[in-house]
């Protein structure tokens, strides 16, 4: 008992008291604080009237324990004290910086109760005495796991006796018993049939209708709820053993077990006639049939596709897939993009196996989603410059404005482009301190041409330096900002023009220009349109 008080936030010791327990039975440490229980098997109690050692032996117990220097010391006796009695015991600890408690019958009973199986476990003995008597003992399990075992399977073998057909297996789950109806033979189904018969079904929502038309019609293998008020009786009619009628019910059904072919290689194969014109590996993930139609489930690499086909030729089959880019590199994103825009296109399609072609039909066309040539743009930019740089890495879900600008020049650079950069409306430029017509002229604010030379430009993306290599940046007419310039005439003027800056920009509204000197020609290249939808051309 003192272990379940304390044992959560304290360290619980019980002494062995063969060798002179020091008058302490059970000793309770939490911290620097020590409390120590002295145990007393006196159930009528210590009065002055008799039993005249038992004081004697408490308070010689009570000095013991002091050497040791408990905050606390606590008399557990099996018996309610008396006035005079606990009167002793608190006069024990007078003069002493400790406190005394007293765990008698009432306290030990409160205990009991909160803690009712650690009295069990003391009683058991008893109960195990009589069960022997009337020859119950496996009943009280006093065998342990064994007689559990045993009187599981003995259960077990009385359900199996309650029809020829069918029989229920069990299991516990908290204080939920789980029944699961099995067949005792392969055609259990057919001659003993069980059906299970829903009425006063509604109201549903749509997504729950959907649900249950996909699950019941299609044999689709995914979980439905009809929650408490949906249903207003479930009848269930059969063997005598399970037939009865039911309200007030939650229902929930979901698939058993897997399908044979599921998690099965398979291919998904477009045909026109006899001719094969894409085929895409994935893995099969469910085959399903109901009196609608048919469901498949399966996974390509970046894409999830379900399709419902009726069996009803006339009505055209339902198509609904998930397309992710998630841990894929550019080059792997770009495939699983083409397949989707393949899926998105429709037509005719074959499920091929190993053990030949398990499903087959129409796939009903798309409507065209617009962001996608976006997207292939994104994913064809990103992965000329991982090749480049040879850094390789799943594409990023999220780009700033400014990154994927930066992304579409480095690709244009490298494709070898000039390309006017929206990103450099300025540049800045550092003086060595030589004076000359040219440098006073472009300080003078007259348009100048200025080229600028950066030895290892680099593009940030995803945390990573991906470096393109020496770009020339330039513009045929470019002016000094009338500050900076006016600073640098007046250091050249006193002979310290060396590390002056100057901030320099293309005139108007135009951007500096940007090409790899790799592909730098006798003649000055044009810059090309970045082409990104909703991003201005710069000058």
């Amino acid at each position: 008992m003192v272990h379940r008080v304390y044992e959560q936030a304290a360290r619980v010791e019980a002494v062995n008291g063969r060798g002179g327990d020091d008058g302490i039975d059970i000793k309770v440490t939490r911290g620097s604080r020590v409390r120590v229980f002295q145990l007393k098997y006196y159930p009528d109690g210590f009065p002055t009237t008799s039993h005249k050692g038992r004081r004697k032996s408490i308070r010689e117990s009570f000095a013991r324990a002091m050497r040791c220097g408990p905050q606390e010391w606590v008399l557990v006796v099996p018996c309610v004290l008396t006035a005079a009695e606990r009167a002793f015991v608190r006069s024990l600890a007078d003069g002493l910086a400790v406190e005394v408690e007293v765990w008698d019958r009432a306290k030990l009973d409160d205990l009991l109760a909160v803690h009712a199986d650690v009295e069990a476990s003391f009683t058991r003995d008893q109960l195990f005495e009589a069960a022997n008597v009337y020859g119950q003992e496996r009943a009280l399990l006093m065998d342990g796991i064994r007689d559990v075992s045993a009187r599981v399977t003995a259960l077990g073998g009385q359900a199996g006796e309650l029809d020829e057909h069918w029989t229920v297996d069990f299991a516990r789950q908290d204080d939920t018993v789980v029944h699961t109806l099995r067949g005792k033979h392969p055609r259990a189904h057919e001659v003993s049939p069980i059906v299970i018969t829903m009425s006063g079904i509604g109201p549903l929502g749509p997504e729950q209708a959907e649900a249950v038309r996909r699950s019941l019609g299609y044999g689709l293998d995914e979980k439905v709820v009809l929650p408490r008020g949906a249903v207003g009786k479930m009848t269930v009619t059969g063997p005598a053993f399970l037939a009865r009628e039911h309200q007030d019910v939650e229902m929930r059904w979901h698939p058993a077990e897997a399908a044979p072919l599921a998690g099965m290689d398979a291919d998904l194969v477009f045909v026109d006639g006899e001719q094969v014109t894409a085929s895409y590996p994935g893995t099969l993930q469910h085959l399903g049939r109901g009196p609608t139609g048919r469901s498949t489930r399966i996974t390509l690499a970046g894409c999830h596709m379900r399709l419902l086909t009726p069996e009803d030729a006339v009505a055209a089959a339902s198509l609904e897939f998930t397309f992710s880019l998630e841990g894929l590199e550019p080059a792997a994103a770009l495939r699983a993009l083409r397949r989707r825009r393949r899926i998105e296109a429709g037509g005719a399609f074959e499920i091929c196996t190993s053990t030949g072609t398990v499903e087959g039909g129409d796939i009903p066309p798309a409507a065209a989603h617009g962001e996608l040539a976006q997207l292939q743009l994104y994913l064809e930019d990103l992965d000329v410059v991982q090749r480049h740089t040879e850094q390789y890495f799943p594409v990023p879900g999220q780009l700033t404005r400014q990154e994927r600008i930066a992304l579409r020049i480095a690709r244009l650079l490298l494709d070898g482009h000039c390309v006017a950069s929206p990103l450099l409306p300025q540049a800045h430029i550092t003086l060595n301190g030589q004076d000359s017509p040219a440098v006073r002229a472009l300080l003078s604010g007259e348009p100048h041409p200025v080229q600028l030379t950066c030895r290892a430009f680099a593009l940030q993306l995803a945390g990573r330096h991906l470096e393109l290599g020496p770009v020339l940046v330039f513009h045929p007419q470019a002016t000094a900002d009338p500050d900076s310039a006016a600073r640098a005439l007046a250091a050249l003027d006193a002979g310290r023009g060396d590390g002056t800056e100057v901030a320099v920009r293309p005139v108007g509204a135009q951007r500096f220009r940007m090409v790899l000197q790799r592909c730098l020609t006798g003649t000055e290249p044009a810059p090309v349109p970045l082409g990104l939808p909703g991003c201005p051309e710069p000058g």
